[in-house]
C-alpha cells in the first residue's frame, strides 16, 4: 500500500477526465444559471441599463460582453464545446469582476469571482477531457 496514494488512484486516466467533467458542468452550469441568466434578463428587458461601465465601454456593451461570457461561453464550457476558446472570455470576465469591479472592495466581494476564476484556468490548461463534445468531434 502506497502511503501517499492509499486508494491507488492513477494520476492520468479516467479520474482526470471525470474531474474535468465535474469542473466543467459545475462551474459552467453555475455561471450560466446563477449569473448569466439574470444578466440576460436585464439585457433583454429593455429600458435603461444599469450596469458597470468597464474600461469606458458603456453599460450596454459591458453587459453584452458579460452576457456573452456568462451565458453562451459558460454553456459551451459545461457541454465541452470549443472549451479552451470558450473559457477565455470567462477568465477575462472573472479577472475584470475581481480586480476592476471589486478591486477597491473588501476581499469578500471579489472572492466569488476568484472562486470561479481558478477552475476556469484549470479547464483552460487541461482542456475539456474525454467526456466532452470536443473529444467526440475530434
Amino acid at each position: 500500500m502506497n502511503l501517499f496514494n492509499p486508494l491507488g488512484f492513477a494520476r492520468n486516466g479516467i479520474l482526470t477526465d471525470l474531474s474535468l467533467l465535474l469542473l466543467r458542468i459545475t462551474f459552467g452550469g453555475l455561471m450560466l444559471v446563477n449569473h448569466g441568466l439574470s444578466k440576460l434578463d436585464k439585457l433583454m428587458a429593455g429600458g435603461e441599463i444599469k450596469f458597470a461601465s468597464v474600461f469606458g465601454m458603456g453599460p450596454e456593451v459591458s453587459l453584452g460582453l458579460a452576457v456573452f461570457a456568462e451565458v453562451l461561453c459558460a454553456g459551451m464550457v459545461a457541454f465541452g464545446l470549443l472549451t479552451r476558446m470558450a473559457v477565455v472570455p470567462l477568465i477575462i470576465t472573472m479577472l475584470v469582476a475581481a480586480f476592476v469591479i471589486h478591486g477597491d472592495d473588501p476581499f469578500k466581494k471579489m472572492e466569488s469571482a476568484l472562486l470561479y476564476l481558478i477552475p476556469f484556468i484549470v479547464i483552460f490548461w487541461q482542456g475539456a477531457g474525454k467526456f466532452s463534445i470536443d473529444e467526440y468531434i475530434s
